[in-house]
Order: structure tokens, then sequence, then C-alpha cells
């Protein structure tokens, strides 16, 4: 009869839970990311994407391109901000935090994808939470029309 530590047992229960590597690489959700090569609070939304397990590329756009991209994708003008993400099928524009991202994808609404307009103050990127605006998530629906998706107060 085998017997085992406690230690080593432990162990091996450990190593049967654990995914090897790439199998947590292969269900992170994937993002392409167009963006200013210059523009520092979209470089900081990608890392706290990136810190909450997505995996990101990213394109450089010039000003005109990054227009044209939002264009083509059905953002409307009232709706944009810095950058533009495509992710399973949606668009995510601007500073949308990471839970609503990860809603979006659970739920699948028909619909464009999300955007947080412009640039507000402690959403994800652009400053520290604890001192954020009020700003909302906006769905955008395949014919344009949004509605709010998530709304965040402002900090107390």
């Amino acid at each position: 009869m085998t017997t085992y530590s406690r230690r080593a047992f432990l162990a091996g229960a450990a190593a049967a839970f654990t995914l090897p590597k790439g199998a947590i690489a292969q269900t992170a959700p994937r993002m392409h990311v167009f963006k200013d090569p210059n523009c520092g609070c979209c470089s900081a939304w990608i890392a706290i994407l990136e810190q909450d397990g997505f995996r990101i590329t990213t394109e450089a756009r010039t000003s005109a391109a990054l227009v044209e991209e939002k264009v083509r994708r059905g953002i409307p003008a009232s709706m944009a901000s810095c950058h533009t993400a495509d992710m399973d099928g949606y668009v995510i524009e601007g500073h949308v935090p990471a839970a609503d991202i990860r809603k979006l994808l659970a739920e699948r609404p028909d619909a464009i994808g999300l955007a947080v307009p412009g640039m507000p103050y402690g959403s994800p990127g652009m400053g520290p939470e604890h001192q954020r605006e009020a700003y909302d998530v906006h769905l955008i629906r395949r014919d344009g029309t949004t509605e709010v998706f998530t709304r965040y107060k402002a900090a107390a």
C-alpha cells in the first residue's frame, strides 16, 4: 500500500485542478484596440483590462483614421471617445469598465456594443476611481439608438 504525506496529497490535488498555462490564455477575452499611439489614457485603460485578464492587441491610427473606424462600426458621434475596440462581435468605445464588458459578453444583447462618451474623470484609465465624476456606460443598439447600460455615481 502506498502512503502519501499531507504535503504530497495537497500538491497533487492542486496540480489536478490547475489549468494548463495555455488554457488560461485561450479562455481570456480577446480585444483589438484602435488608438492614437501617443494617448496615455488609452494605454492606461488597456493596462487595467490586461490586469483584469483581457488579452489585447493594439493598432495605431491617426485622428482621421480613428474617426473612420468609429463611423464604419456605427458609433454615433454623440457616443465617441478616444479609442475604439473590436471584441467578439461587439464594439467597445472609450473607457468602458471591465465589469461592463464582461456583462455584455455574458448577456449577448443584439447591439453594436458599449460606449463611454467623452473621457469622464475617474473612469478606467482617466484618473483615480475614488475621485470619479458621474458617468454612464451606454448600450448602442443596431438602429443607432442608445440606452444606459450601467450608471456610475460620482465618488463621495
